[in-house]
């Protein structure tokens, strides 16, 4: 099974991936959180933040994210992926593919992180493509993230997972 939490940054994908893997480690699940960032280091920060680097980095984190998969551990991946070709390309390669879309208002973020007076970013620069086929949305401006987790957690298991 594949979870994937996409959105611009400072939506919350790495805060609700944590909380996801503390779920699924209580239940004795094996997971493991792959974050866009941690794919970046691993590789000493050879891909940029152009379109094309952005385009290559989403493929690691899916090559990695199968390997997972295949040996039945839980991927759980928190990364931008603001690309819709990528995301369908995701979903017909995964096994189990949940997609989770956390909306964010850009405004808000932008107060709170400095990569928005950066530049490549996507929302500003690089295009966001909203999903047109996410599992689930989820506002987490309106959101905790204790109701966040809750309802992908729900979505979990009606995939029956």
């Amino acid at each position: 099974m594949v979870i994937w939490l996409l959105g611009i940054s400072g939506s919350g994908k790495t805060t609700l991936a944590k909380e996801l893997k503390k779920y699924f480690d209580a239940r004795q699940v094996k997971s493991f959180i792959i974050d866009g960032d941690y794919v970046r280091d691993f590789f000493e920060r050879d891909l940029g933040y152009s379109e094309k680097d952005r385009i290559a980095n989403v493929k690691r984190v899916m090559i990695a994210a199968k390997v997972l998969e295949d040996n039945d551990i839980v991927a759980i991946v928190a990364n931008i992926s603001p690309f819709q070709f990528l995301r369908d390309f995701a979903r017909k390669k995964f096994d189990t593919y949940i997609e989770i879309f956390l909306k964010r208002d850009i405004e808000t973020i932008k107060n709170k992180k400095r990569i928005y007076s950066s530049t490549n970013v996507v929302g500003v620069d690089i295009k966001f493509d909203r999903p047109t086929n996410a599992d689930l949305v989820i506002d987490t401006g309106k959101l905790s993230v204790k109701e966040s987790l809750s309802e992908i957690i729900k979505v979990i298991n009606e995939h029956k997972c």
